[in-house]
């Protein structure tokens, strides 16, 4: 089908989900879920051939992110099944009695018809819908041309799921076309698409900016920071920044940015650097490169940052590194530099971490813990569609409540004005 046809088939087929009663629209995420984990074996082949296409193009991490095991499907089918277990968005926001008898409820009510533009993270297929059914709304999924033939097996399972409990198959579609045009067609899909949010590099968020004339939500693109401060438990600090840039370097929410308050800088960095590339090394895992400032190339080895570092999104194996001198300093770098996404402080003095927390101007900002926990899941809304890093309408990762709208309904018994 062309992108055009499954949008109108999307449109035609989202009216079908706003009379669902909560338990339909339950059943519906459960038939998924086991359809999902049903078709295991075939969504696995598939992957395996995206795999074997994408090596030698794409960077070892981002094939992580590609790679598909039996567990990671598992865990798709999981976030389905977490994603029912959910309060219905679709609910009375407020309720107000006018003097002149005017009931008036503000309800939060289905967008309709939900695009989401997304790179090489099958996941994301399975977690798009899932919400997307949940929150009353189809969804058009366009996902990197990389990732088409999962994407494909894993939206056929999910429609496997769909029909099994009576709803048309079409409330989740993959396009079918993966070149740049397809993603500039959802972009101008006035009528037809009432939220676009593009999952993506700057690149992507760039172009949907600029081209859009759907109402869209920017996501995704993290530098992330982290500030050891000079009152921070050094052994512990460690023990985060380590989980921030290791655990999985090629998600959003990863670190990218160290700053180092130069008061413990001599003893800081030395232990950082045994630990992430030392310690790593002798252990056969990747080691991080760092890229240090001239101040921290003063204290130990590595790689002098560039120009470009501190303003870049790796998703690698690299932590760009500066010294700073104070928390001021530190939030001053940050604003400068940051997409709005994530920061951390790590510290024991209360005062510098309550200016940090109102100073720094990011989706998500950190006391004394990783900036890895910016995730749906860990903020307990099951999966998510994104991490939006603008201010309207969503801030954060958005969950169900994010991708509902709202409509004022009024109840009354004959009154006039």
């Amino acid at each position: 089908m062309t992108t055009q046809q499954i949008l109108l088939a999307a449109k035609a087929a989202a009216p079908s989900l706003l009379t669902l009663t909560t338990d339909q629209k339950n059943a519906a995420l459960l038939s998924m879920a086991d359809a999902l984990e049903r078709d295991a074996p075939n969504i696995l082949q598939e992957n395996g051939k995206d795999m074997q296409a994408a090596k030698g193009s794409i960077s070892p991490v981002m094939l992580d992110r590609l790679r598909l095991t039996p567990e990671r499907i598992k865990g798709m089918a999981d976030g389905i099944r977490e994603v029912a277990s959910l309060p219905d968005p679709v609910r009375v926001l407020e309720r107000m009695e006018r003097p002149n008898g005017l009931v008036i409820e503000k309800t939060a009510v289905p967008m309709g018809v939900i695009a989401i533009i997304y790179e090489s993270r099958p996941n994301v297929t399975s977690d798009a819908a899932a919400l997307a059914i949940k929150a009353g709304s189809a969804c058009v999924l366009r996902g990197g041309k990389e990732a088409f033939r999962s994407g494909f097996a894993i939206v056929k399972a999910l429609r496997e799921g769909l029909k099994e409990v009576g709803l048309p198959e079409t409330v989740v579609s993959l396009v079918e076309d993966t070149t740049r045009e397809s993603s500039y067609e959802l972009m101008r899909a006035v009528g037809l698409v009432d939220l676009l949010i593009p999952r993506g590099g700057a690149g992507l968020i760039r172009a949907c900016v600029e081209q859009a004339k759907v109402p869209c939500i920017q996501t995704g693109t993290g530098i992330c920071h982290i500030y050891v401060d000079d009152s921070a438990d050094l052994d512990r600090a460690v023990d985060i920044i380590e989980n921030a840039k290791a655990s999985r370097p090629s998600v959003c929410n990863a670190e990218e940015v160290l700053l180092v308050h130069s008061a413990v800088v001599d003893q800081f960095l030395p232990a950082l650097k045994k630990r992430l590339v030392d310690e790593r090394t002798a252990a056969g895992l990747v080691p991080v490169e760092l890229r240090l400032d001239e101040r921290a190339a003063a204290v130990i080895d590595g790689t002098p940052a560039g120009e470009k570092d501190f303003d870049t999104e790796f998703l690698d194996y690299i932590l760009a590194v500066r010294v700073v001198d104070s928390v001021d300093d530190a939030i001053a770098h940050i604003a400068a530099h940051s997409t709005g996404h994530s920061e951390a402080i790590l510290t024991r003095t209360e005062e510098h971490a309550n200016r940090f927390t109102k100073l720094v101007d990011s989706a998500a900002v950190y006391v004394n813990c990783s900036t890895r926990f910016t995730d749906g899941g860990e903020f307990g809304l099951g999966c998510e569609m994104g991490i939006s890093t603008q201010k309207l309408h969503a801030r954060g990762p958005m969950g169900l409540g994010e991708l509902m709208t709202y409509k004022y309904i009024i109840h009354g018994n004959g009154q006039i004005r």
